[in-house]
């Protein structure tokens, strides 16, 4: 009986994870390592490199939910433009270019019915692992995922959408990162493919959102075209065409004031914002649990407010949601109280905040201690999401050079890049830009590589 993934004995183990470690950071597939593993203090320069974590094989995906959910991609894309669009819409729920990612897991019942794929969130800020996706990809052989380079051809046409400098500098993308970012090896990645480019030529800077005010200025007049000057090259300005921010999606980057004006000072330049603040807030949970609330009297259909005359794109789009009630005092908000606080009635939900960057959610029966525990006025700020139920698969994961063997939970994400003109509401590209899998142990909870929950994955159609 073929059994996958295969038993590894000890020697194939110990052979396999030389080869999958040299392989990995040969090839740019690796994270700065953790402080866990090697301490900041011994290694104060950043010089240091590790294999990211990753599974040794492909795990197991039905191929139908695969292509379900490549297929639904660029509806996403132009939904969530649409929403960025609306800002009366987003300013009664929270009171440009994206690069995004929607999240799925496939969910089958316990009865064993037809997998389906369903969508766990929708990212438009600092939708990472695109470039380590397609190093994976080649590890594991099947099928390549190309999101490096899609990706990349994403902010190259922001870059020629953008026009010829006003300001006779040359232009250039900006890259705003985290200070000591350990995932920077996914990011450069990114960066290779767009100098890639020789029509146009693509300078690529990369800039700590801390010294945005720093090293940035807004030229004089209308245009409000943004300047950067580096650091390394002070005699020289550059014209910034695209920001592409891999920070400034959590409560840390704003430690300040300061921080917050420098936000302000990107949002009022002329550059293309990957993303706006508009389109960050549209991939809030919030913005999920509005789109996927069952309907009800007090709930009508929504998407076709963004989606007009789609009938056939807004189904397809519904049938990869599953249930996510609001914690507010609307008839679906206080039927999800009632799930909340149930000991028995909440094992089967997941408690989120409005927030990205992993290990931020409540699960089962957790949940009603910590809304307990919690000023009722802050339990709106979250929304009740049923858990999806993924098929049982097995796989081996290499992380810090140790395997662990056993039963794994496999969450697919799809890339689109997407650009659309503000002012005149039109979609100037859509694409697909190839995938993602991450994958975790069917103990975990959270899910995130860069969190430390995860690993890097690949599908077996």
């Amino acid at each position: 009986m073929w059994v996958y993934p295969p038993e590894l004995t000890p020697s194939e183990g110990e052979r396999l994870t030389e080869v999958v470690k040299d392989w990995a950071v040969v090839h740019g597939l690796a994270v700065r390592p953790p402080p866990t593993v090697i301490p900041s203090e011994a290694d104060p320069s950043g010089i240091l490199a590790t294999a990211v974590p990753v599974t040794l094989f492909p795990s197991p995906f039905p191929d139908v939910c695969f292509n379900q959910a490549v297929a639904v991609q660029k509806t996403y894309n132009e939904l969530y433009a649409s929403i960025s669009q609306n800002e009366d819409f987003l300013a009664q729920i929270v009171k440009d270019l994206g690069l995004f990612r929607s999240d799925y897991m496939v969910h089958q019942d316990a009865n064993g019915s037809v997998p389906q794929v369903k969508q766990v969130e929708f990212n438009t800020i600092a939708s990472s692992f695109g470039g380590l996706s397609t190093q994976t990809s080649l590890l594991h052989k099947l099928p390549t995922s190309e999101s490096a380079s899609r990706l990349a051809a994403g902010i190259r046409q922001a870059f020629i959408e953008y026009g010829p400098s006003f300001t006779a500098h040359e232009k250039c993308v900006l890259f705003l990162i985290q200070g000591g970012e350990r995932n920077v090896f996914d990011q450069r990645h990114l960066e290779y493919e767009l100098q890639k480019s020789q029509d146009p030529v693509i300078p690529v800077f990369r800039l700590p959102f801390s010294e945005i005010l720093q090293h940035t200025s807004i030229a004089d007049g209308a245009g409000r075209q943004l300047l950067y000057k580096p650091p390394q090259l002070p005699a020289h300005t550059f014209e910034v065409a695209v920001i592409y921010m891999r920070s400034g999606y959590g409560p840390s980057d704003y430690p300040n004031q300061s921080a917050w004006e420098a936000r302000y000072h990107l949002e009022r330049s002329a550059a293309i914002k990957c993303p706006t603040v508009l389109t960050q807030v549209a991939g809030t949970k919030k913005v999920q649990q509005v789109l996927a609330t069952p309907e009800t009297p007090s709930n009508p259909p929504i998407l076709s407010r963004f989606l007009p005359g789609n009938s056939a794109e807004i189904s397809e789009l519904s049938s990869t949601f599953t249930n996510i009630y609001p914690l507010d005092e609307t008839e679906a908000g206080m039927k999800a109280r009632k799930i909340a606080l149930d000991p028995e009635l909440c094992k089967s939900y997941v408690l989120k905040p409005q927030r990205e960057g992993g290990g931020n959610n409540v699960y089962r029966t957790a949940i009603p201690e910590f809304l307990k525990s919690a000023p009722e006025a802050h339990w709106k700020s979250y929304i009740l999401m049923e858990l999806i139920t993924p098929p049982p698969v097995r796989n081996v994961i290499l992380r810090n050079g140790k395997l662990e063997q056993g039963g794994v939970i496999c969450e697919l994400g799809i890339y689109g890049t997407c650009i659309w003109d503000q002012q005149a509401k039109t979609v100037l590209h859509n694409e697909q830009a190839g995938y993602l899998l991450r994958t975790k142990g069917d103990k975990s909870e959270e899910g995130g590589v860069a969190a430390g929950f995860g690993c890097m994955d690949s599908v077996a159609l």
